[in-house]
């Protein structure tokens, strides 16, 4: 990892031949992570600095927003030799955040066979095994010795992106089965590979969600996992580095969404107006929402001013409540996004929240009652009864929802993560507010 003290160092040098010199000693991450913090005009010349190989190396760990600025900088040859260098995945991951005309110009420049492969991963559907996979494995025939695929890995396979496990087809490319490279090792030379197959090997198709693959590898402890056509036909792989892109962007996207942010994506150092653009369009729709529990509010204006004390246990519960749907929200979209649960467990889960709202309700209505008697005057202590009362209601309702509506979501094939935060708390305070003052209207007419 680049050190802080490190970086501060590398940008003091001004003298272009030193700083070569200590460009070559960093390893790829952190010589792009080094360039990355580079003002814009000095990018490109650090970039220059690199050697070839490692430019290449380097390039697939910068930012998006790096690479395409250094497309637009260096010339077509360079272009095309960083191009052809990536592998297929990350390539098809930076043509999907580069501009279309600047798509094409690359495909034309890349070499035909770089091109094809990178055509097909961009025909898969986003967030699907074909288009993370990458088309550089290890394929072996089944009647080859050991010794003869230990002699054809060395002379045909040295540039693929894993060779961890070897895959066995027949002469259409079907899957048959998979051996790893320490069978090989340790096997007898002459031993026939197909003796040593694996048969019973998880696979996954090129239009499987992403995030079922990235289940399946970790359940399996997998650091590769193939993937097959229609026709059972192998075409690429999906490697483990894919799969830890792929747990980091739905985790993201999750914790975005819970927040209300617009699509579930948002940069940290995002300019303004792009997060101007994610936010806004949540913001304004949680302000109609608002608006609609306010108007909850409004025939209650009389009874809020013969009651004032309202105004100062209102937003206790409406917050406290909103936190407990939260949390209940909260595990419940993640436990299906890790796959813990499913919509089977509707019911198990519910009798989970419920149980333990029991026990949530009646220490938080005990505590708000002890705190409206201290705020409350002596005539109206019966409103700390009521708030209290509210409260434990107002529990139960949010972890009731904040188990069924992810369940809900999921069993109609919707995105838990959908439910924001601010949608849940919202739906609670019209459902508390309503609750609370027509218990106090009640209760006004039987005290006063």
């Amino acid at each position: 990892m680049l050190t802080q003290d490190r970086r501060d160092f590398l940008m003091s040098i001004d003298d272009f031949t030193q700083l070569k010199a200590q460009l070559k000693d960093l390893n790829p991450a952190d010589a792009g992570e080094y360039i990355a913090a580079l003002p814009d005009a000095r990018k490109g010349i650090a970039f220059r600095l690199l050697g070839k190989e490692q430019a290449n190396e380097v390039f697939e760990y910068l930012p998006f927003e790096v690479q395409e600025e250094l497309i637009n900088n260096l010339h077509d040859r360079e272009v095309r030799a960083l191009v052809d260098a990536m592998s297929p995945d990350d390539r098809a991951e930076l043509f999907d955040e580069l501009p279309a005309r600047v798509v094409k110009r690359l495909l034309a420049q890349m070499s035909p066979s770089e091109r094809e492969a990178t055509a097909l991963l961009l025909g898969y559907p986003e967030a699907t095994a074909g288009r993370v996979m990458t088309t550089e494995y290890v394929r072996l025939r089944n009647d080859l010795t050991v010794a003869q695929a230990i002699q054809k890995i060395r002379r045909l396979d040295a540039d693929k992106e894993t060779i961890y496990y070897t895959y066995l087809t027949d002469t259409n490319r079907a899957l048959e089965g998979v051996v790893s490279l320490r069978q090989l090792i340790f096997a007898d030379p002459d031993t026939e590979i197909r003796s040593l197959v694996c048969r019973s090997l998880v696979f996954v198709t090129t239009h499987t969600p992403q995030e079922e693959v990235a289940r399946l590898m970790k359940r399996h402890d997998l650091l590769a996992l193939p993937v097959v056509d229609r026709e059972q036909r192998l075409v690429g792989i999906v490697t483990i580095d894919d799969v830890i892109d792929i747990l980091e962007e739905e985790a993201t996207e999750d914790i975005l969404k819970l927040a209300a942010v617009s699509g579930g994506e948002e940069s940290t150092l995002a300019a303004p107006g792009v997060t101007i653009r994610q936010r806004l369009p949540w913001l304004l729709g949680v302000m109609a929402l608002y608006i609609a529990s306010a108007s909850a509010i409004a025939p209650f204006q009389s009874v809020i001013a013969l009651v004032p004390v309202l105004a100062v246990i209102m937003p206790i519960f409406s917050n406290t409540g909103g936190t407990v749907g939260i949390q209940a929200l909260t595990v419940t979209i993640r436990g299906l996004s890790v796959g813990e649960i499913t919509p089977l467990d509707t019911f198990r889960i519910l009798r989970k929240e419920i149980l333990a709202g029991l026990g949530t309700a009646l220490a938080l209505g005990c505590t708000l009652i002890l705190l409206s008697l201290i705020w409350t005057p002596p005539e109206q202590r019966w409103v700390a009864v009521v708030a209290g009362l509210v409260m434990a209601i107002n529990t139960m309702v949010a972890v009731t929802l904040g188990a069924l509506l992810p369940m809900g979501f999921k069993r109609f094939n919707l995105d838990p993560a959908l439910i924001s935060g601010p949608l849940l708390t919202t739906l609670l305070d019209g459902i508390g507010f309503m609750i609370f003052l027509s218990l106090i209207s009640v209760a006004l007419k039987v005290f006063a």
